[in-house]
């Protein structure tokens, strides 16, 4: 065997690479984005479709009941008529600040070229 196989490992399955199992959660085109604005407050369904109009309303939705069922988002319905929900981030979804602020910093300096204050 030689020594770099010895330390090489192959990933087969998300789960195997711990950056993969966070990209199974927070990964693809809307989560990441929808995570962003929560970031800074309380949103309402509606008002994240306004933020994010080029989301369609069903895949939304989708994106909303994942990220709760993971854990990182809180709905939280008012016994109102009519009825009000809003999304919030939870304890687990705040602890990713860091890294969402992390990765819009690299974004911001090296994709989109904005200059950092």
């Amino acid at each position: 065997m030689l020594l770099n196989e010895k330390f090489e490992k192959k990933y087969d399955q998300v789960n195997d690479c711990p950056i993969g199992a966070t990209v199974d959660v927070i990964g693809g085109k809307w989560k990441p984005i929808i995570i962003w604005i929560l970031m800074h407050e309380s949103r309402r369904f509606g008002e994240l479709h306004k933020s994010i109009p080029s989301i369609a309303l069903k895949v939304l939705s989708r994106q909303l009941k994942e990220l709760e069922a993971d854990g990182i988002i809180i709905r939280k319905a008012y016994p109102e008529v009519p009825p009000r929900v809003e999304y919030s981030l939870s304890k687990k979804g705040e602890s990713l600040r860091d890294i969402m602020e992390r990765m819009a910093a690299w974004s911001a300096s090296n994709i989109m070229k904005i200059p950092q204050a």
